[in-house]
């Protein structure tokens, strides 16, 4: 399997080949400060999988060893490592893919620092666009 991803202005592009190790919703508070938002989708490869294809990525130490690249143009998360917790491995944010339904979330992690009303948020009434159009 090869898919693309990259960027929202379309400066970063990228490349993965083969299956991921797992794909992850990640509530840690890390993930969510640096993303802005309740929790982030990451899809988990071998170094050697991944390949960036066009332009460069800045990079932000986080948090002791953690590594998070992003797009230096529109500020787009775009991978992650941490080589003293992972090593040889590259965490891709999922919803960058080109297809991010070719990767669905299998499991949530970090849940221990998950916001608490996360963990019902399945149940909020749903609108296909904006609540009230039709």
């Amino acid at each position: 399997m090869e898919l693309a991803g990259g960027c929202h202005c379309g400066a970063v592009r990228y490349k993965v080949n083969g299956a991921p190790m797992h794909v992850a919703l990640c509530h840690c508070t890390d993930c969510r400060k640096s993303a802005g938002a309740p929790m982030v989708s990451w899809a988990m490869f071998k170094a050697g999988q991944f390949e960036l294809t066009q332009g460069e990525v800045t990079a932000h130490n986080s948090s002791g060893a953690s590594i998070r690249n992003f797009c230096p143009k529109c500020g787009t998360g775009v991978f992650f490592t941490n080589d003293e917790n992972l090593p040889g491995i590259v965490d891709v944010q999922s919803a960058t893919f080109d297809d991010p339904d070719q990767l669905p979330a299998q499991v949530h992690i970090q849940t221990a620092e998950r916001i608490g009303w996360m963990a019902q948020a399945h149940a909020l009434p749903q609108f296909a666009r904006f609540p009230g159009e039709q």
